[in-house]
């Protein structure tokens, strides 16, 4: 892990407590789902996935990596997957069972957002995590049968959203 990247999960972990006493004291409190930034529930993930800026830990930790780059026309692209099979059906904020990658443009791949994935089941509704309804069932390269996935773009902006599930800047190459 670079030393610039725990630095950053550091500053931004200090940082929400500090950002949160700013409230005033009679402000009703705001659901995780309308934080404007939605990092507050997501600083331990942040946080949990910060070494993996660097592919080759994420592949040493247990992050196979999937066939092909998943992208849809018109909407964008999710990069190329790696899944942690054991934490698929967890929702652990420090835990994702996906990591989405796209090329840098020096022959590697830079980590842009990652996602949870439950197994989709009959009679199985989408689970929530920070407020948000996991998309699908759907299916994601490298799990087999049908799933739901949320998408955190913590890695990377998304024009469409933090949580949505392309984003228009990430491209397959």
């Amino acid at each position: 892990m670079s030393l610039r990247s725990r630095a950053a999960g550091v500053a931004l972990a200090l940082a929400v407590p500090f950002a949160l006493a700013a409230v005033p004291a009679g402000a009703a409190p705001v659901p995780a789902a309308a934080d404007p930034f939605g990092w507050t529930d997501l600083t331990p993930t942040y946080t949990a996935t910060a070494d993996y800026e660097y592919e080759p830990f994420a592949v040493t930790d247990g992050y196979a990596r999937a066939a092909g780059c998943d992208a849809r026309s018109g909407v964008g692209g999710a990069g190329y997957h790696y899944v942690k099979s054991d934490n698929v059906g967890g929702l652990d904020p420090a835990g994702p069972a996906g990591l989405l990658y796209e090329a840098d443009g020096d022959g590697g791949r830079a980590l842009v957002g990652v996602e949870w994935i439950v197994r989709a089941g009959t009679g199985t509704t989408a689970p929530t995590l920070f407020g948000q309804t996991f998309q699908g069932p759907t299916t994601v390269p490298g799990v087999t049968g049908p799933v739901y996935t949320l998408r955190a773009w913590i890695w990377k902006d998304n024009p469409s959203g933090l949580f949505a599930p392309w984003n228009p800047t990430v491209a397959c190459t």
